[in-house]
């Protein structure tokens, strides 16, 4: 944006910004002997508002006015909550300062460093400071303000550590990488974790052993999970390599008062480590020293509310402003995550042989051998794989990943396979159970008589099998065997050692004794063949994440894929067979670099009412090297029109976003538009 355009941009913005706050001193009220004046970020949900306010300090609260606290300010008339970001002896506006209302809490929640990761957070994404602060700092709880106590305990002694252990001895890199940690040191790397059945040597462990030695460095940690289960392991994992309150949890779905005490006891230095999902991200922990999350692909980590922060960001963030050690781990690497590595901002760790470590994996088609394995006929299993369950059950469960829950949630026609649609409001059709007829997803109408549009057909069979029509098909052909189903409103945290069927969507996999015998990936194609740009990623990452719970090659656990395509050669496939997700990550990169696609370029998409989208984008005072892609239809009048620039120009891009929404904001344009920096998939 030129210096000339962000000006004009700009004056706008102040000749719509209401008068500054002003109003005379309250008789008798006289103003704090030091440092008067407050400058207050103020929660007004607008846009061109989003910067800070000077108010008054009356000398009754000069005491408790301080930075960081919650406030009450007068603003446009009413009452709104604010933070105080600084005290100062004088003001920059020319005239009378409106006083603070009332502090709402001394406390200093917004520390300094989490103001300034918000702020850059904001910048990043083409957001408001106020829209990161409403997802950093958890509203206030009174009661669980007075019950916690202002000094921190003195914690029990650590327990003592024998080397790096034996989560990180299987990593050539791991020991190094934990010794720098308790140095006080800030590594950065990238870690694919090595599949195994032993707790002392999983994933949890080693995040865990990560935080101790990071603890034993004098320093705190922040550990992010995608989800409760997750957070339950490593919760488990902490306590044994730190003892008893040495850590908190800190989740989304913690009670007001529980989520607020966990939050106080990181603020307040009670404890020094925690643990969550994406809401522990902005956790201020005192004297950070490591960063860290897990599973990077999955897409609980990225914030459905404005402005769509990722955790990655926010931790990547997190590191630079407060100087931390970074650890990203999984199974699986993402493309985002690949680009670090190739850049050199995180170093791979990774074992030097996993032969034995993981299941032999098999591939295995659509087809089945009527004649010899009737049985996997009734279920829909290619023969391999049902004879690969039959034998894996002697010997312990067997996990069946299914990609889609429900009956039967895809229909197509019998005779050239087009997706079978409804005739009136051309929503997909499906079958909602055992003796229910088709029927529309999206309006619930029945479907009659069927008719294709493409070629007459009038039959229907299923496109995908979902995870009760499954259930149901390997109770049938495996009599006697108890199956259970692991997924939405029913999620399954463990099973035992016994032999069992288990049915699990993606995400949903309990974690089974001893790890699974077998494990059974139905319906490869599906996860394929899905319109979004990380689906060959995503896939191989659901599928590595199964097959982790599965046992060892080396005790005979198997893995099968099954429904992949024949005629070709897959690299998602091939990495699954090979167990080689860096490889796949790199080819997947290097392919998003010629194709010039994120992340190797910044994309933003602006969404909206047709008219209001196109005059966004003229109003923006993009460079000159900004390219414009659509305008896409997104039904009815929406359209979508994406922004692609290169990455050094990233924050010029999204400065010129920020201006235009201020502008906008400022103006009271009657249509909103969204604007959505690095969406997930920027064609949906």
């Amino acid at each position: 944006m030129s210096e000339n355009a962000g000006s004009e941009q700009l004056e706008l913005i102040r000749t719509a910004l209401p008068k500054a706050p002003r109003a005379a001193k309250a008789a008798g009220e006289a103003a704090a002997a030091s440092d008067p004046v407050a400058a207050v970020v103020v929660d007004t949900g607008l846009a061109h508002l989003d910067r800070p306010f000077e108010y008054l300090v009356p000398e009754a609260l000069a005491d408790t006015a301080v930075p960081g606290a919650r406030v009450k300010v007068r603003f446009a008339g009413q009452d709104l909550d604010g933070f105080v970001v600084e005290r100062k002896a004088a003001a920059d506006h020319e005239g009378r300062l409106a006083p603070l209302r009332r502090v709402v809490s001394p406390e200093a929640v917004l520390t300094p460093a989490l103001l300034e990761v918000a702020t850059q957070v904001a910048a990043r994404y083409a957001g408001t400071l106020g829209d990161v602060l409403r997802l950093a700092v958890p509203p206030r709880h009174a009661a669980a303000e007075k019950a916690l106590s202002l000094e921190p305990p003195v914690p029990d002694p650590l327990p003592a550590a024998d080397g790096p252990g034996p989560a990180w001895s299987r990593y050539p890199a791991g020991p190094a990488y934990v010794a720098r940690l308790a140095a006080g040191e800030s590594p950065a790397a990238s870690w694919l974790a090595l599949p195994t059945t032993e707790p002392e040597s999983d994933w949890p462990a080693a995040l865990a052993a990560a935080a101790a030695a990071t603890v034993a460095g004098g320093r705190g940690a922040v550990l992010v999970v995608p989800d409760h289960r997750d957070v339950a392991r490593v919760d488990g994992a902490l306590t044994a390599a730190l003892g008893k309150g040495r850590h908190v949890r800190l989740t989304a779905d913690q009670g007001p008062q529980a989520r607020y005490t966990a939050w106080l006891k990181v603020l307040r230095g009670h404890v020094s480590v925690v643990v969550g999902t994406r809401a522990a991200a902005f956790a201020p922990v005192r004297d950070l020293g490591l960063v860290a999350w897990w599973d990077d692909g999955d897409d609980l980590h990225r914030e459905p509310r404005a402005p769509y922060p990722h955790v990655r960001e926010v931790l990547l963030t997190r590191a630079r402003v407060e100087g931390t050690a970074v650890l990203s781990g999984g199974f699986a690497r993402t493309v985002a995550v690949q680009q670090l590595v190739d850049d050199g901002s995180l170093r791979p760790i990774a074992a030097a042989s996993v032969r034995g470590a993981v299941p032999r994996v098999r591939v295995a088609g659509e087809g089945h051998e009527l004649d010899r394995d009737p049985a996997a006929a009734s279920a829909h299993l290619p023969s391999i794989a049902w004879r690969t369950a039959k034998a894996a059950l002697e010997s312990g469960p067997v996990l069946v990943q299914v990609p889609r829950r429900g009956y039967v949630p895809s229909l197509a026609c019998q005779t050239c396979r087009t997706p079978a649609r409804c005739t009136h409001c051309s929503g997909p059709l499906a079958v909602g159970g055992r003796a229910a007829e088709p029927a529309c997803r999206w309006c619930g109408r029945g479907v009659g008589r069927f008719e294709c549009r493409q070629c007459g057909g009038r039959e229907l069979r299923s496109s995908v099998v979902g995870a009760r029509r499954t259930a149901e098909e390997l109770g049938r052909a495996f009599p006697g065997v108890p199956v259970h189903t692991s997924g939405a409103g029913a999620v399954l945290d463990t099973v035992a050692a016994t032999s069992a069927l288990v049915i699990s969507t993606p995400g949903a996999e309990p974690v089974a004794e001893g790890g699974y015998a077998a494990t059974l990936l139905l319906d490869a194609w599906a996860s394929l063949d899905r319109p979004t740009l990380d689906a060959g990623e995503e896939a191989l990452r659901r599928w590595l994440a199964a097959a982790a719970l599965t046992r060892g090659a080396a005790v005979g656990g198997q893995v099968v894929l099954c429904g992949a395509p024949g005629h070709t050669t897959i690299p998602a496939v091939e990495a699954l067979v090979r167990w080689d997700p860096a490889w796949f990550a790199q080819r997947e990169l290097a392919d998003r670099a010629a194709l010039s696609l994120p992340p190797t370029v910044v994309m933003a998409a602006v969404s909206g009412e047709r008219r209001a989208v196109e005059a966004a984008v003229a109003q923006t005072r993009f460079d000159e090297d900004v390219e414009r892609l659509g305008p896409l239809p997104l039904g009815d009048d929406a359209v979508r029109v994406l922004v692609r620039v290169p990455l050094d120009r990233r924050a010029a891009a999204t400065s010129a976003l920020t201006a235009m929404r201020a502008v906008r904001s400022a103006r009271k344009e009657p249509v909103s538009v969204q604007v959505r920096v690095d969406p997930p998939d920027p064609a949906s």
